[in-house]
């Protein structure tokens, strides 16, 4: 291949995922136009702020608007934040991972034990947003319905149910596959969102003056508290920029800025300008209408149907595509939080040879599918349009998440890049400033709503920390039964047990001690086979390791070895493929010829110090319905054996 053909390949590459990434990344962002401003309107009347619409509260709006996505998404995100990717993962865990790596253990109370709760709660906070956004972007874009249809209002909730069913159904295609289709789906509903701003724009472009902050600061200054409370919503058209980070393992950063800086800013400000022009355009009566929504109004009643019938189908598509976003962040949060210890076993598919951060999970997705329809439903019951009783909720977790990306961001630049104490102070301090009047904007909502994603959180930072503080615990426990190696060999020198053909593969969770499944193996059947391996699979603080330092082998003697494996945390191991590559005193293996022995755990609560006795029984409740080490592993089950130790935590 020539240069110029590498040179081309390149590009065509680059232009695959920069529309994949247009699919997948920003459709949360992308669909904010649909209620964004409408909710920042209702926010304002319903805090009695004086009559709306006047000039100076639009203007307002607008310029909070275009600096919270200049300050927030193009240089918080784009332009700080998505530098600090832990070897191609994002994500607040791979965040985390950057200051306190798995394989360190901070001591409680210590600065690094409180940003490593942080970087947890912020994590299980996603998970919260990833239930909230797909319904209320679904539900958004369907409410348009009533623009043309108004019978159509009590087909609203089970048209959105469907359309989540057939999204999250559509998931198991993969990331690839799912963004060769939303791509171009996206792109033209940008095009569509900076066609509609620019015709409502057209003789009224004195809006634009809404770029002065001074507009942002002078409706603080005559609105107060009410002010305040409008932030929230304006907050909407910023969502997703978590997700945006926790995606950059499916893409890569440039193909993430090109997009951005490329497409979706221009057409979103493009956008929302036309929307602030069109409500200074039909009088306060009109505007003030609760069924006055801006979007659906960019297109004039002359216009012919089937342009809102357009309107309403390249929306819904966008919706549902906005879906996405966090759909795959939560997967790749998940399969982190998997493999640096804090959940338990899950299943991963790969759907993609070329970039190994495309994955799907199917007990996410539909955990993930469940939810949004509870809370479709659920939120659909209060009196009122489920979008906005859903809107109520959705800033509190991703407020919050923000405040805490920019922390730990901080830590990371003074920590890991040795930036000056006063330049991380004073980003620090600026972004937080912008954090934190959202994040009180926000928090109000609480109790309409907002309570949702905390609670959530909660039960996700609990599952997490009990799950991580049980397998301390269990590895302490087992560790206090290993024999050591010599220990072991005495043994073996004294049983002189019978050496069998085959090769013998014995799972253990810490280096350094013989696994009990061997030691019961020699006590019991007093067998050894003719070659012994016992293997040790480690995650270190990094997504990948190169496959040709994967594996560090010890030869113990008597044609038994050591064998330790090293897996990134965005890695998922698959042993039989170890065992291939794998070759001890020139010889490799053959998986037909191989057994694998795992350790069973039967865990029983017990008063012994470590975590009080529901924890414990929690742990041992989730242990159990873990996936079983086969499947997670890929041994093939008809050579594994189980080898049962009860275990009192």
């Amino acid at each position: 291949m020539t240069d110029t053909d590498s040179e081309s390949a390149h590009e065509e590459s680059l232009a695959a995922l920069s529309l994949a990434a247009l699919g997948i990344v920003y459709g949360d962002i992308g669909t904010s136009p649909l209620y964004a401003i409408r909710e920042s309107i209702h926010q304002y009347q319903a805090g009695g702020a004086g009559i709306m619409p006047v000039e100076s509260s639009v203007l307002g709006i607008l310029s909070l608007i275009f600096w919270s996505l200049i300050l927030v998404i193009s240089i918080k995100y784009l332009v700080l934040v998505l530098r600090a990717d832990n070897n191609g993962e994002g994500g607040i865990i791979a965040l985390t991972a950057l200051i306190t790596p798995p394989s360190a253990d901070p001591e409680r109370g210590s600065r690094r034990w409180w940003m490593l709760l942080a970087g947890l709660f912020g994590a299980a906070l996603l998970w919260g947003d990833s239930m909230i956004t797909p319904a209320i972007s679904v539900v958004s874009a369907v409410e348009g319905l009533e623009t043309v249809a108004p019978s159509l209002q009590s087909y609203i909730i089970p048209i959105t149910i469907g359309i989540l069913i057939a999204l999250f159904a559509f998931q198991r295609r993969g990331t690839a596959g799912v963004g060769a289709v939303f791509g171009p789906i996206t792109l033209v509903w940008f095009i569509t969102l900076g066609a509609l701003g620019i015709y409502n724009l057209w003789g009224a472009a004195e809006v634009f003056r809404a770029i002065n902050p001074a507009y942002a600061i002078s409706f603080f200054a005559s609105n107060g508290i009410y002010g305040l409370l409008v932030l929230g919503s304006v907050f909407l058209v910023v969502t997703g920029g978590e997700a945006l980070y926790a995606d950059i393992g499916h893409f890569g950063t440039k193909p993430i800025r090109i997009t951005w800086f490329g497409i979706v800013l221009p057409c979103l400000l493009l956008n929302y300008f036309g929307q602030g022009a069109l409500i200074l355009s039909v009088g306060k009566e009109t505007a003030m209408s609760h069924s006055f929504n801006p979007f659906f109004q960019m297109i004039p009643e002359a216009a012919p149907v089937w342009l809102r019938y357009y309107q309403i189908t390249i929306a819904t598509a966008a919706t549902i595509i906005a879906s996405q976003a966090v759909i795959s962040g939560a997967f790749s949060l998940t399969r982190q939080a998997v493999q640096l210890g804090y959940l338990p076993r899950l299943k991963v598919d790969q759907t993609s040879e070329q970039h190994f951060g495309q994955i799907y999970m199917p007990a996410v997705n539909w955990a993930l599918m469940v939810a949004c329809i509870g809370l479709v439903i659920g939120f659909s019951l209060p009196e009122g349009r489920a979008s906005s009783n859903l809107a109520a909720a959705y800033g509190v977790a991703v407020t919050t998440d923000m405040v805490f990306t920019t922390i730990l961001f901080a830590f990371v630049t003074y920590i890991r890049w040795g930036w000056s104490l006063f330049l991380v102070l004073g980003m620090a301090a600026t972004l937080l400033v912008v954090d934190l009047g959202f994040w009180s904007a926000a928090i109000v909502k609480v109790p309409d709503g907002g309570w949702f994603p905390l609670a959530v959180a909660g039960l996700f930072f609990l599952v997490m920390t009990t799950w991580k503080r049980g397998r301390g615990i269990l590895a302490k426990r087992l560790s206090d039964k290993i024999l050591p190696y010599e220990e072991f060999f005495e043994r073996v020198d004294e049983v002189e047990p019978v050496r069998v053909e085959g090769t013998a593969v014995y799972m253990s969770s810490s280096t350094g001690g013989t696994p009990h499944a061997l030691q019961h193996n020699l006590k019991h059947n007093r067998v050894l086979h003719e070659r012994v391996i016992m293997l040790t699979l480690e995650t270190q603080e990094v997504p990948y390791v190169d496959p040709e330092d994967r594996a560090h082998i010890r030869d113990l003697g008597r044609n038994c070895f050591e064998v330790v494996a090293d897996y990134g945390f965005a890695e998922d191991p698959d042993v039989p493929k170890l065992m291939e590559r794998l070759v001890v005193e020139e010889e490799g293996f053959d998986i037909d010829e191989t057994t694998f022995f795992l350790g069973r755990e039967n865990l029983k609560a017990s008063e012994k110090p470590g975590m009080s006795m529901w924890r414990e029984k929690l742990f041992a409740l989730i242990s159990r319905n873990a996936r079983q080490a086969t499947a997670y592993f890929r041994l093939p089950p008809d050579r594994v054996v189980e080898v049962g130790t009860q275990i009192q935590l």
